[in-house]
């Protein structure tokens, strides 16, 4: 009787290998409006600390301003507004984000999202226990347990577009997909924890709101002066409900569709991503955080950040916790699930991303400011911490990627080659007959201009010296 042949082990999947073009093409398009928002964002933050530090008075004049018809239980301060109203943007963004990520991105096959999913999980609870536990141990609040577990993907790219590390492809989509993650949790953790009392009539008016806009998308019915009313109304009514207003940005992103049917070029989210997400990097954003991040720096204030449990427990959290967390849960699922890092990096590299994820900035700010609620002093304190966890964490990643720059260059301009000037990088084409064949005339036409040269050359070396 025959031996049954041996069944060839299955390959290995590859960790941080290269994207698909329409996934990096898409990546490179959102990553450059995030950039350019995150050094908006900068601008804003020194601007709001520069402020708050040297006419504190007059920011909080503006800051604590009331308007809006009271009437709708919207008559809110300018800093009120900016956390639930502009942030309500930010939100939608994230939610059409993870939508795109669950039905066409990296999320959408189970086993590829395994290790994103479980490093973003673990990269939220490690800074949650770290918190806690300097909280235990010093005798501190353990209510800001929640504020160090988010990533600010925009604050993040900010800092390497400072640093100028082009990261490849593959690590700036890790990136991404946990911070796309991080806000889908970070949301769950807003709708779960800090919701105390509930308007079942106002959330019901939502929710009702919530279905006439899933069915007006259903029926393709087109038309900002439809949508953007509609949306505001939901909006308003989540806010009246009890539950974080920002909730209704998130549930209207993940309600557009994000995949592509025959014929279309770009699918509904995409094209509406692609608007949307230029205000929110740009102007919801930095709104938000120059009327958050206004906090007195004084000497005894950041002396205070060290000491206080409550605020050293965050900067553990943001700049240990992070690191250790994202760094250690990936590891460990690459083990279990038997996936092989992409040969082109190393395991520093993930180290150097962990450690630039500890940069927790905007939905940071937003639970400081919700986990604290009616405790000015702490809130302020808590701020003061996110900040210095933040800028502590970016130096740190700064240092371990400009160790790694040159190869991060060399892997970059590969991924960006394009000799054929096809509008495709080279990488992409290795399978394609007529890039060959256009290889090939390319450098015939290089081959036969140096011939000519040579001859030239020669020429001009046989002529007779010229006399003196």
């Amino acid at each position: 009787m025959a031996t049954p042949a041996p069944v060839p082990p299955s390959p290995r999947r590859t960790f941080l290998g290269r994207l698909p073009l329409p996934e990096r093409n898409y990546l490179t398009d959102a990553l450059r409006t995030e950039t350019v928002g995150g050094v908006i964002l900068l601008v804003a933050a020194v601007a709001a600390l520069v402020w708050a530090n040297t006419f504190g008075s007059s920011y909080s004049r503006v800051s604590h301003f009331h308007f809006g018809p009271g009437a709708l239980g919207l008559h809110l301060s300018v800093a009120h507004w900016a956390a639930d109203g502009l942030l309500a943007v930010f939100f939608f963004v994230a939610g059409v984000e993870l939508k795109r990520e669950l039905v066409a991105g990296e999320l959408r096959d189970p086993k590829a999202a395994a290790l994103p999913v479980v490093a973003a999980l673990c990269g939220m609870a490690v800074p949650a226990v770290v918190y806690t536990l300097v909280n235990v141990i010093g005798d501190g609040s353990t209510g800001g347990w929640a504020v160090p577990t988010a990533t600010d993907i925009a604050f993040a790219l900010a800092v390497l577009a400072v640093i100028g590390t082009s990261l490849p492809a593959a690590l700036r989509a890790f990136l991404l997909t946990l911070a796309v993650v991080d806000d889908l949790f970070a949301i769950l953790i807003i709708a779960v924890f800090f919701t105390e009392n509930i308007d079942f009539v106002a959330l019901i008016g939502a929710f009702a709101g919530l279905v006439v806009f899933y069915l007006l998308l259903r029926f393709d019915v087109r038309g900002w002066y439809v949508y953007v009313p509609l949306a505001l109304v939901i909006w308003g009514l989540m806010y009246n409900s009890g539950i974080h207003a920002t909730i209704a940005g998130v549930a209207m992103g993940l309600m557009l569709r994000c995949t592509r049917r025959e014929g279309e070029e770009h699918s509904p989210g995409e094209r509406i991503e692609h608007l949307v997400r230029p205000l929110s990097a740009g102007l919801a954003v930095p709104l938000f955080a120059l009327f958050s991040a206004g906090v007195s720096l004084s000497g005894g204030a950041l002396a205070g950040v060290f000491t206080r449990p409550e605020t050293l427990g965050v900067v553990l959290g943001l700049v240990v916790g992070k690191t250790i967390g994202i760094f250690g849960g990936t590891w460990l699922a690459t083990r279990f699930t038997k996936a092989e890092l992409n040969k082109d990096l190393a395991w520093a590299d993930v180290f150097a991303v962990a450690a630039l994820a500890g940069i927790g900035f905007t939905v940071s700010l937003l639970i400081g400011e919700l986990a604290f609620v009616g405790d000015d002093d702490m809130i302020n304190e808590i701020k003061a911490s996110v900040l210095i966890g933040s800028v502590i964490a970016a130096v740190l990643s700064g240092v371990l990627l400009k160790l790694r720059v040159r190869r991060y260059r060399a892997l970059y301009d590969a991924e960006e080659l394009d000799e054929d000037a096809s509008g495709i990088p080279d990488i992409y084409e290795q399978d394609d007959p007529e890039y060959h064949l256009r290889m090939a005339a390319l450098y015939e036409k290089k081959a036969a201009e140096h011939r000519r040269l040579a001859r030239v050359a020669g020429a001009a070396s046989s002529k007779p010296d010229s006399p003196a």
